[in-house]
């Protein structure tokens, strides 16, 4: 299945630019999410929370949702697919 993981977040941001060479190094197959560029992608970053915040960067793995993941953490759950 394409796409499992997505990656919620914004060109400008050091953060999501940190994830994007992540997964990328790791030859893994993710969408990026920007959203600043697009108001359907903020919604649905937003429909994440309960409080309704674009919360980013955020990576969903499935039905995983990972706020700001350690690298530990990412590796775990990358690991399950």
């Amino acid at each position: 299945m394409k796409n499992k993981i997505k990656l919620f977040g914004t060109e400008k941001c050091h953060k999501t630019q940190y994830y994007k060479t992540f997964l990328e190094t790791r030859n893994l197959d993710y969408a990026f999410l920007d959203i600043e560029r697009s108001l359907e992608n903020a919604e649905e970053l937003r429909n994440l929370y309960a409080n309704r915040k674009l919360n980013f960067p955020t990576i969903t793995i499935n039905d995983k949702k990972l706020r700001n993941p350690s690298d530990k953490d990412l590796l775990k759950w990358i690991d399950t697919l």
